[in-house]
């Protein structure tokens, strides 16, 4: 088999495209492999609308960028026609290896695609011997097409919260189908709040869903998406997720703590003690932080053992036997609280959590819960922080479509 032959087998070349000639330029640092793709005379190419054969009415030459041929960087040169087509005009035909209006070979665009997954898009642009911004077209190119091609017919169950866009008060909200295993990312918009939801209704409408029958909102109690939600979607039962009810109190005790720490020295390592998860992951110096709180007459310690008799009513077996420790709760904190206003923090904290108890109670009769999206925040967070932040929102909000989002077919597709 000659070099010309496999060249043209590597390429996927068929009639009327034929590989003319091909050059290795040992001038440039990497060296560059060039390959020029020509067409027989007289042949036909199809029109892009319609499909028509139809004769060549002008040529003009482009390259694209393709992968690596071993060590050298590879560029494809083609004179590509513009037909005349009796229904459609003059238009310029497309090329199998390529898409319409881009300089990279398809091959080169699937290849990226999978690298900026893995690293951040600037790395993987350097990688690959492009620039950023050329790189983050593609990237923009193929999120848009995946999620203008999301089916969300069969969407019952949504989850949705916010996470950090950057630095300051800037924030995405993420919705995710609850019913789906992997990749359930389904509707990613800057901001938070009532317009968030209402975005999300418009956008589920768009892809074939329907809101009435949504069962099941998964969420915070952030009073704006509680309205949009009744609003937007009146049929769906909304379930505060746990995450969020351990958060508000956690919240509560590391501002009692901040308080009191102006007035009085706390024991060290309080901090990272009062906000863990139990007493299973404490150092020793946290656990002897934690017995000074409780001897020491401090009102951290009322706020702390609030936060941790959430455990009580997380371990109820049922709805019922749930809401009457719910209850006992609400009693025993509001009528033990000591009246000082270091433990305002908290009474704000019982009042929020009493005004939502149906909808925390409906996590029993619920087989979702947000700690998938909690988890998926956290990926998102760890990309922001390889980039080291980004500067669009909306970038932002094209890595979190990349990331979790059902886009495999999109890749394939390339």
């Amino acid at each position: 088999m000659e070099t010309k032959d496999v060249f043209t087998l590597g390429l996927g070349l068929s009639a009327p495209w034929k590989l003319a000639e091909h050059r290795l330029d040992t001038e440039k640092r990497p060296n560059e492999l060039h390959l020029e793709v020509t067409a027989d005379r007289g042949a036909l190419f199809a029109c892009p609308e319609c499909g028509r054969a139809c004769k060549a009415h002008d040529f003009a030459s482009f390259t694209w960028q393709h992968l690596n041929f071993f060590q050298h960087h590879c560029f494809i040169t083609a004179r590509v026609p513009r037909i005349e087509c009796p229904d459609h005009g003059v238009k310029r035909v497309t090329v199998p290896w390529a898409r319409p209006g881009s300089r990279f070979t398809q091959l080169f665009e699937q290849a990226a695609l999978v690298l900026v997954r893995e690293m951040p898009v600037l790395a993987a642009a350097r990688f690959m011997g492009i620039t950023d911004k050329r790189l983050w077209r593609v990237i923009e190119h193929y999120v848009a097409r995946a999620v203008a091609e999301l089916d969300l017919r069969s969407v019952r169950a949504v989850g949705l919260d916010e996470t950090a866009a950057k630095r300051g008060h800037n924030y995405v909200t993420v919705f995710i189908d609850m019913d789906r295993t992997d990749k359930p990312v389904i509707f990613v918009i800057p901001g938070k709040g009532k317009a968030c939801v209402a975005a999300f209704r418009a956008f589920l409408l768009r892809q074939g869903g329907e809101p009435t029958r949504v069962a099941e909102v998964v969420c915070d109690m952030s009073p704006a998406f509680l309205a949009a939600i009744a609003q937007g979607f009146p049929h769906a039962a909304v379930t505060v997720d746990w995450f969020h009810v351990v958060q508000l109190f956690t919240t509560a005790v590391d501002q009692v703590r901040k308080l009191e720490a102006r007035n009085r020295k706390l024991p060290k390592g309080l901090r990272w003690a009062v906000l863990k998860a139990g007493d299973r992951n404490l150092t020793d110096d946290q656990r002897i932080a934690l017995a000074e709180l409780e001897t020491g007459g401090f009102a951290t310690a009322a706020a702390y053992r609030a936060k941790e008799m959430l455990r009580w009513i997380r371990r109820a077996h049922s709805a019922q036997a749930a809401r009457w420790r719910i209850t006992r709760f609400i009693n025993h904190i509001g009528l033990g609280l000591d009246p000082s206003p270091l433990l305002a923090p908290v009474r704000r904290a019982l009042q929020t959590f009493a005004s939502h108890v149906e909808r925390i109670v409906q996590r029993w009769a619920s087989s979702h819960s947000n700690a998938r999206l909690e988890a998926l925040n956290g990926i998102f967070q760890a990309a922001r922080a390889r980039a080291r932040g980004y500067r669009k929102t909306a970038t932002y909000v094209t890595i979190i479509y990349l990331l979790g989002a059902r886009l495999p077919d999109i890749l394939k597709s390339t």
